[in-house]
């Protein structure tokens, strides 16, 4: 039936072109942002879980920069334990040396002299071994903590007191060889904090390790969850494009079917000529 006041074919083709062309500007959001799911009211579902999943990758971030700082303080206190253990040996050395009953009184003060140089440089290393804030080696220095998960749960480093007369280094501040007796006595004080000092960095190695196993692994969780949150919410980009040409061609037919569509109401008018 023909008729000028109702036209369905221009109706359907009208529908089915507003059809096409939200699907073509869905279509072009897409390859615009790079993502298929960039708002609640594209998928609710896939968006919470992704909101959620972007929340822990920046929870993550924070423990990996909490493990870093933790880690280059323990390698700061590692560092100036290495160069103290360095000094002990070069300081038995020369209590070894000024140990011999032979030396003139000139010679044993000029081992003297470098025996308490090497002696106060540990006192000046152990005071610069702070990292952010915190020392692991000095007299009464605090543990320190670094986070471990998202839930706030900790890695706990115990501080090593290697400062002089501390449970580490047995010298004292006023230690000397400047006698045979107390070059002899001192070869033995210093083998006792050598042994005391390797314990003490062994540990301080075990820790920095832990830390840097446990940012590494870390990283990989962070970086698995980034992954996941792409397959979720990416846009197949080669598939977009595709799509996109598609339905180009198809919105130009709808153009065209609506044209004609409009057109069939004209021919009303042929059967009064």
């Amino acid at each position: 039936m023909t008729s000028v006041n109702t036209n369905y074919g221009a109706m359907v083709a009208l529908q089915q072109l507003n059809k096409t062309s939200n699907a073509l500007e869905e279509s072009q959001s897409r390859i615009n942002t790079g993502l298929k799911v960039s708002g609640a009211k594209d998928n609710g579902a896939i968006y919470a879980i992704a909101q959620g999943m972007r929340s822990d990758v920046a929870a993550y971030e924070s423990v990996k920069q909490s493990l870093d700082r933790g880690t280059s303080t323990v390698d700061t206190a590692l560092a100036a334990g290495e160069a103290i253990s360095d000094l002990l040996v070069e300081m038995k050395e020369k209590a070894l040396s000024a140990s011999d009953s032979s030396l003139s009184s000139s010679q044993r003060d000029a081992y003297n002299e470098d025996f308490e140089a090497l002696r106060d440089q540990i006192t000046t290393i152990v005071s610069n071994a702070e990292f952010n804030g915190a020392n692991l080696i000095e007299n009464g220095g605090s543990a320190i903590q670094s986070l471990a998960n998202t839930s706030g749960d900790v890695i706990t480093v115990a501080a090593e007191d290697l400062s002089l007369t501390g449970s580490t280094i047995t010298l004292t501040a006023a230690s000397n060889i400047d006698t045979v007796t107390e070059a002899s006595n001192m070869i033995g004080t210093i083998s006792t904090s050598l042994d005391n000092l390797n314990q003490a960095l062994a540990r301080l190695g075990t820790a920095s390790k832990s830390l840097s196993i446990h940012s590494e692994f870390v990283t990989k969780l962070s970086d698995s969850l980034e992954a996941g949150i792409g397959n979720l919410v990416d846009a197949d980009l080669a598939k977009e494009s595709a799509r996109l040409q598609s339905l180009q061609t198809k919105q130009q037919l709808g153009v065209q079917a609506l044209s004609i569509a409009n057109s069939s109401s004209s021919m009303a008018l042929s059967f009064f000529r």
